[in-house]
């Protein structure tokens, strides 16, 4: 995002601020909307919220770290996530964790060199009966094998 493009997204921040001003609980839906304009929390943005709803910016970053779903780096335009609860781990998802790694050449927690996938675990999706699980932004993918990875890339590359 260039320069210009971020100003006008913090100017875009103060409508969302002001929405929230004097709502009880309004820390979350801000943090929510303003993850949604910029596709992460920078630390400009938690700034002006800290100053906007008078909330200390300690209190903002406990809760953006507290809440796996806010995150304070950039993330590609996919986020993978991969489940490594008890029963995606019985089932052998460490393969389809490496095939993962391996196809897009990157490590956990990491975004691919051309920012369309971040790949993420996770501890349960609550989806253990179609274990191993994954998603794809929002899209669950279960009973999985190493070679459906290929195929589920492909959709979103």
């Amino acid at each position: 995002m260039n320069e210009l493009e971020f100003k006008e997204k913090m100017e875009k921040l103060d409508t969302i601020i002001a929405d929230h001003k004097n709502m009880q609980g309004g820390l979350m839906p801000v943090l929510h909307e303003t993850q949604g304009l910029f596709g992460y929390l920078p630390e400009e943005a938690q700034k002006k919220i800290s100053e906007g709803l008078n909330v200390p910016l300690a209190e903002i970053y406990g809760v953006a770290t507290f809440y796996s779903r806010f995150t304070l780096e950039p993330k590609g335009e996919h986020t993978i996530s991969v489940c490594l609860g008890t029963a995606c781990y019985v089932k052998g998802v460490q393969e389809i964790y490496k095939r993962l790694q391996d196809e897009l050449n990157v490590k956990p927690g990491g975004t691919t060199e051309d920012n369309k996938f971040t790949l993420m675990d996770t501890r349960c999706l609550g989806c253990c009966g179609l274990a191993p699980v994954l998603t794809v932004d929002e899209e669950v993918y279960g009973k999985l094998v190493p070679n459906d990875i290929p195929e589920i890339l492909a959709k979103y590359r």
